[in-house]
């Protein structure tokens, strides 16, 4: 995550990219930059903090059972720390407010179902934990760029495509590449080494 302070806007910016988070109550903007990926904005109007997270699911939506399919792992590890870090602040679950972004169709690879599994992740998430959503601009082939504050939830949104996309894209590939690796096996507590 960067942090800047933007004279157009005359506060600072906190700048998250795939897999991270944030959540404040300060007077801040939070950004990213979306292709593939799907953002989520959390916003307490009550307590007047928000949170944005951004995450990538790669597989398909298993409509049987979301939370327990291998695609959930990503989405759902991003809401819950998201959620979490919001009740931490005293945030009432009750009163969250949700915007959703993303799942634009920017990546040249064969990962084609990504969008679509973003999209429906998050929605279907939101729709089980009871967050109204109060808007939400997802879907269609453009990257995405957005500025959420934090204390009021307004978001300003950029839609872009074509070249100025290609670091999106880079960007995305790069971290698709990284989920997918398969973990190293750890040792286990329970063996005793003599």
């Amino acid at each position: 995550m960067n942090r800047h302070f933007d004279r157009k806007f005359n506060r600072d910016v906190a700048v998250i990219h795939p897999g991270e988070y944030l959540v404040t109550d300060d007077d801040i903007i939070i950004s990213t930059v979306l292709g593939s990926c799907v953002a989520v904005a959390l916003y307490d109007p009550t307590r007047h903090q928000g949170g944005l997270n951004h995450f990538m699911l790669p597989g398909e939506i298993n409509r049987q059972n979301v939370f327990t399919d291998e695609s959930g792992r990503y989405g759902m590890f991003a809401m819950e720390l998201l959620i979490n870090d919001m009740l931490k602040r005293n945030s009432n679950k009750r009163n969250l407010v949700a915007k959703v972004f993303g799942g634009g169709h920017v990546l040249n690879t064969a990962a084609g179902k990504i969008p679509e599994s973003n999209i429906a992740f998050a929605l279907e998430f939101l729709e089980t934990e009871n967050i109204p959503i109060a808007s939400s601009d997802v879907g269609g082939t453009d990257a995405r760029k957005i500025f959420f504050f934090a204390r009021t939830s307004r978001v300003l949104l950029k839609r872009f495509g074509g070249q100025k996309a290609a670091p999106v894209e880079r960007e995305e590939e790069a971290y698709l590449s990284r989920i997918k690796k398969p973990e190293r096996p750890k040792p286990s507590d329970d063996v005793t080494i003599f």
